[in-house]
């Protein structure tokens, strides 16, 4: 079925459901205040790859000033973690609040329902409370891990939108300096000379847009996904964005060295990128060969120019979220899969377990409770253009409490007034509906700054800390290091992050029965927060016989 077709078919199911009454209403009429107790909307914007290189976290040269107004009314997380870096394993996780070892979802060719257990969905779960329930883009990864339909019809009360331009991402689009057409990594476009004359993020915008006015006039609960592209490689974005960024004012990292002492077992070689044209033209050696310091500053310059396009996007949702009335009674949800090295410890990509790859940015716009409720008769949306206006918005509330995406499930239901799934029990592959998170409304400040006391059931005293894994085929950097298929893996990186340290160890694992043994240590790493705050120095082989190093990493032995 063409991308046009499915759309029409889609509204037409839309508008089926809604005639037959399968769909509450959301007594969006009248415009009171909501709390979330009353049963909110959700708007859930997942991004692809975007580490919080963003205003909103302190970065001064990324311009993303929508992104920052949001922010502005939100609780933002200053410490979210994923649970894996990497696309297919953490949306799966972070949609099932499972983490990758109970999804035993590593790579992208299983579908966890078959592979592991018939896990209920975080949109699965709002369609069973009477919500209307819409995916729009990359929401689950396409493919074997979401059975070739974006898990419907369990996740979703119409087919997922996939935009049509999707296709070309990886295609010979990009203009060389030799005239010709190639599949680079670095691919400022212009927008009309492009397949469809449009990009997939545009579409996709587009239709969340489209969505978002039917809903409003059927007076249906919604949870509506929308999943963009960018920042995700290739960097295919309209060319304009490049006049934010002029190279001379593009820096390096700041630690482009891999670190000293780190296990070769650690170390991700970016092959991905590697296999862009432009870049295979560098000649650039393998494992550890660096970028040349031109190519780099275009790179940075290019995933820069690519998060100012998202914004723009992102801006454009968040005006028809306003203009259709809607953003007075609908919880906004914003964060991405998992982070992404621009040359910190000489890696380009994403694959490990440093806190570049696996921290992402997390906010929440919750109607009167994250906003004032005097608010609530403004515009709190309107458009900012990067290339002519510029953001001060000051994020409502940032609480730097450890978190994780795996958290997401029961944190959204809590949001919208939903009963919070509870915590699954050891082991539960056999338990369809539970979360391996615990709901984060408990580190909420209220709208007078003060911490929110409503904590929920089950929610152990123990500082909070992150888990974070991530697979390899064998202890040296191969060209499978990256995206080892599960027959291949042999290491499993297991990692703990808490406000003072993250401890990883690479212990051996069997693919074949999923265990793994904690006595074959393949390497080890200890970086201390507030000392080497960048993780550049691993201090594990200094410490290892020590009491220290036992206590550090004891989480990771349950």
């Amino acid at each position: 079925m063409g991308p046009e077709r499915q759309a029409r078919v889609a509204a037409a199911a839309f508008w089926l459901l809604c005639a037959v009454g399968v769909f509450l209403g959301s007594g969006a009429a009248g415009g009171r205040p909501r709390r979330p107790s009353d049963g909110m909307n959700v708007l859930f914007i997942i991004v692809d790859d975007l580490r919080p290189s963003l205003g909103s976290y302190g970065d001064t040269l990324v311009k993303s000033p929508n992104i920052d107004q949001l922010a502005s009314h939100s609780v933002v997380f200053q410490n979210a973690f994923a649970q894996q870096a990497v696309c297919a394993p953490s949306r799966v996780s972070f949609l099932t609040g499972r983490r990758p070892d109970t999804t035993r979802l590593y790579d992208f060719n299983s579908y966890w329902r078959a592979h592991a257990g018939n896990y209920s969905t975080l949109p699965q779960y709002f369609q069973e409370n009477g919500y209307i329930t819409m995916s729009v883009g990359k929401v689950f990864h396409p493919g074997i891990s979401s059975n070739h339909n974006d898990d419907y019809p369990y996740s979703w009360s119409i087919p997922a939108f996939h935009p049509s331009s999707e296709k070309y991402e990886n295609t010979k689009v990009c203009k060389g300096k030799d005239g010709e057409l190639h599949a680079n990594l670095i691919c400022p476009v212009d927008v009309a000379e492009m397949p469809e004359g449009t990009l997939p993020d545009i579409q996709s915008t587009e239709e969340a847009i489209r969505l978002l006015k039917i809903v409003k006039e059927s007076s249906s609960k919604f949870f509506l996904a929308v999943g963009y592209h960018k920042p995700h490689i290739p960097f295919r974005y309209p060319q304009a964005f490049l006049k934010l960024y002029p190279l001379e004012n593009i820096t390096l990292a700041p630690d482009p060295d891999v670190p000293k002492g780190l296990p070769s077992v650690a170390y991700n070689p970016w092959t991905d990128i590697r296999r862009r044209e432009d870049v295979e033209a560098l000649n650039i050696s393998f494992p550890y060969g660096p970028v040349p310091e031109d190519f780099q500053r275009q790179i940075r310059q290019s995933y820069f120019a690519s998060i100012s396009y998202l914004d723009v996007l992102v801006g454009r949702l968040l005006n028809a979220l306003d203009d259709t009335g809607l953003s007075h009674n609908t919880v906004v949800v914003f964060t991405a899969d998992h982070g992404w090295s621009l040359g910190e410890h000489g890696e380009w990509a994403k694959y490990s377990n440093f806190d570049i790859a696996t921290r992402v940015p997390l906010m929440f716009y919750v109607p009167g409770m994250t906003a004032p409720t005097s608010y609530l008769e403004e515009k709190l949306f309107p458009f900012i253009d990067p290339f002519t206006q510029v953001s001060s918005s000051v994020p409502q509330g940032k609480p730097k409490e450890i978190v994780e995406l795996v958290s997401l499930f029961p944190t959204v239901a809590e949001l919208a007034g939903l009963k919070v799934p509870p915590e699954c029990p050891q082991p539960s592959f056999h338990v369809s509906l539970c979360t391996e998170g615990q709901s984060m409304v408990r580190y909420f400040p209220s709208i007078n700054g003060e911490q929110e006391n409503n904590t929920g059931e089950g929610k152990g005293s123990d500082p909070p800390v992150a888990f974070s894994q991530y697979p390899r085929p064998g202890d040296t950097p191969e060209w499978n290091s990256d995206l080892p298929a599960l027959k291949d893996i042999r290491i499993m990186g297991y990692s703990v992050r808490t406000d003072d340290y993250r401890c990883t160890l690479w212990l051996g694992f069997n693919p074949s029965n999923f265990t793994v043994n904690l006595k074959d240590i393949h390497g080890g790493e200890l970086y201390f927060a507030k000392s080497d705050p960048h993780q550049d120095h691993n201090k594990y082989e200094s410490i290892t016989h020590s009491p220290l190093a036992a206590k550090l990493c004891k989480p990771l032995e349950h």
